[in-house]
C-alpha cells in the first residue's frame, strides 16, 4: 500500500518528516510551474537558491556565462534577474543554466532535501510526473510539499496538489496500488474534485491569482493550468533540479 500525505506550506518541512519520503514540491503561482516551462524551453539546468544574496554569490562562481539569473523577492523582480513568469522566459533560457530565486517555491525545493528524492510538479507536468513515480517507485510514501506564501497557506497549491494526486492514483491503478492518504491528502483531493470545472477563476481570485492578474498576468494564471502542456520531468540532484526525462524539447 502506498502512503501520500501533504504538507500546507514550507514551513512544516523538517527533516525527520521527509526522512524516507519521496518528495513532490509544489508552487503553481509560480515557482515549480516556471521551473517546468523552463525546461520545456530547453534549459539545461535549473539551481534553486535560498534568495537573492545566494544567487549572486552562485553567479560569481560560474566558470563561465551560459547562465540567467531569473527570480522575484515578495512578488517584486530582483534587480538585475528575469521575472519568473513562464511565458516571458521562452526565448531566453534555451541550453542556459537557470539560477533560480522565489520567496517559495525554490526554499521548499531547497528544504526538503533529506527526502529518498525531490520533484519539482505543477499541473503543467503531473501527468508524466505521476507515471514516472509509479514506475520508479511505486507503492512507496509521498509527501506533498504546497509552498504557501510567506508562512500561509495558498489555496492554488492545495488544487495543483490535488490535482496531482488524483493523476497518482490513476497511474497506479495499472499495479494494483491502494492509498493511505493523510486527512490533508484527502482534503486537497476532494477539494480539487469540487474545483476542477472551475480552475481558472479560483486561481484569478486566489490572493496569489488577483496580483497577478492586477499585474496584467492574467494570461499565465491560464497557461499554469494548461494540464501537461510541459511534459518534463524535473528532479533535485545536488544542488541542481535536472531534467531526467527523454521527451522532446520545445522549439
Amino acid at each position: 500500500m502506498g502512503k501520500i500525505d501533504l504538507l500546507l506550506k514550507k514551513e512544516e518541512i523538517n527533516d525527520n518528516i521527509m526522512n524516507n519520503n519521496i518528495a513532490v514540491v509544489f508552487d503553481i503561482l509560480l515557482a515549480t510551474s516556471t521551473a517546468s516551462a523552463m525546461f520545456y524551453y530547453g534549459a539545461k539546468e535549473i539551481i534553486p537558491v535560498l534568495d537573492g544574496k545566494e544567487a549572486l554569490k552562485l553567479a560569481e562562481k560560474q566558470a563561465d556565462d551560459n547562465f540567467m539569473l531569473v527570480g522575484e523577492h515578495l512578488g517584486i523582480t530582483i534587480e538585475g534577474f528575469l521575472d519568473p513568469i513562464p511565458t516571458r522566459l521562452k526565448d531566453k533560457v534555451k541550453g542556459k543554466r537557470v539560477i533560480f530565486s522565489t520567496t517559495n517555491g525554490t526554499v521548499a525545493l531547497k528544504n526538503s532535501w533529506a527526502a529518498k528524492a525531490v520533484y519539482a510538479a505543477s499541473i503543467l507536468n503531473e501527468e508524466i510526473l505521476a507515471n514516472h513515480l509509479m514506475n520508479e517507485y511505486g507503492a512507496d510514501s509521498y509527501m506533498l510539499v504546497c509552498s504557501g506564501s510567506s508562512e500561509k497557506f495558498n489555496l492554488e497549491d492545495l488544487y495543483g496538489a490535488g490535482s496531482f494526486i488524483e493523476n497518482l492514483i490513476q497511474a497506479g491503478e495499472t499495479q494494483g496500488i491502494d492509498w493511505e492518504m493523510s486527512d490533508s491528502a484527502l482534503a486537497a483531493l476532494h477539494f480539487y474534485k469540487g474545483n476542477k470545472e472551475n480552475g481558472e477563476q479560483l486561481l484569478k481570485a486566489s490572493r496569489v491569482g488577483r496580483k497577478l492578474v492586477n499585474e496584467g498576468h492574467g494570461e499565465d494564471v491560464e497557461y499554469i493550468l494548461k494540464k501537461n502542456a510541459c511534459p518534463v520531468i524535473s528532479r533535485l540532484e545536488g544542488e541542481s533540479l535536472r531534467r531526467i526525462d527523454a521527451i522532446g524539447v520545445s522549439e
